[in-house]
């Protein structure tokens, strides 16, 4: 099912890869931050909302490994930064699709106002379909649902696509096994691109 998603996922645009352990998704958070020019000017910062993918971080030696990066996300830190880093809830295969529960304003912010979003999944959370997921959903916990299919694009404008008018330009998907993901973890691929 995982190669599924991926497929779906790369073919609308996301980058994909699939660690190991929350360590090796940190490792890899960091490499498309120096890749995509992470610095501490205005418009080259990385904002990153916490969740419980990867444990508790280590904020003050991440943010000494990554000159820019910031754990206080808010509405203009969000907007002066080039990478958002969100940790996603499911991911769907048919479709390519992440989604997470975005009552959080953080979580929008870190995912939809930067140009570069880098999103962490499980690949245990990983469904076939939209029908299988909504069961899982409860509305009186969740008031906000956000589904990401690949980068921003639209074509409404005399039908001519165009990346990134409504949010990120870039969508790179980490997917984190976890021993319980259903191979051992000695046996699961580390994917670097």
């Amino acid at each position: 099912m995982f190669e599924l998603f991926q497929a779906r996922a790369e073919a609308v645009g996301a980058v994909v890869s699939r660690v190991s352990s929350p360590a090796v998704a940190i490792a890899r958070v960091l490499e498309v931050c120096a890749a995509e020019g992470v610095g501490v000017a205005e418009g080259q910062r990385a904002v990153w909302c916490e969740g419980g993918i990867l444990g508790p971080l280590d904020r003050a030696a991440l943010t000494a490994q990554q000159p820019g990066l910031s754990f206080e996300v808010d509405k203009a830190s969000a907007a002066g930064s080039r990478v958002g880093v969100t940790e996603m809830d499911w991911a769907i295969a048919e479709t390519g699709t992440l989604a997470e529960d975005a009552t959080d304003p953080r979580q929008r912010l870190a995912s939809s106002l930067p140009l570069v979003h880098v999103a962490v999944v499980r690949s245990g959370a990983l469904v076939p379909d939209l029908a299988t997921l909504l069961p899982r959903l409860d509305p009186r916990t969740m008031r906000y649902l956000a589904l990401v299919t690949g980068p921003s694009r639209t074509a409404d404008i005399e039908r001519v696509l165009t990346i990134g008018v409504h949010g990120p330009k870039r969508l790179f998907i980490v997917a984190v096994d976890e021993p319980d993901a259903g191979a051992p973890a000695s046996k699961t691929p580390v994917v670097r691109s």
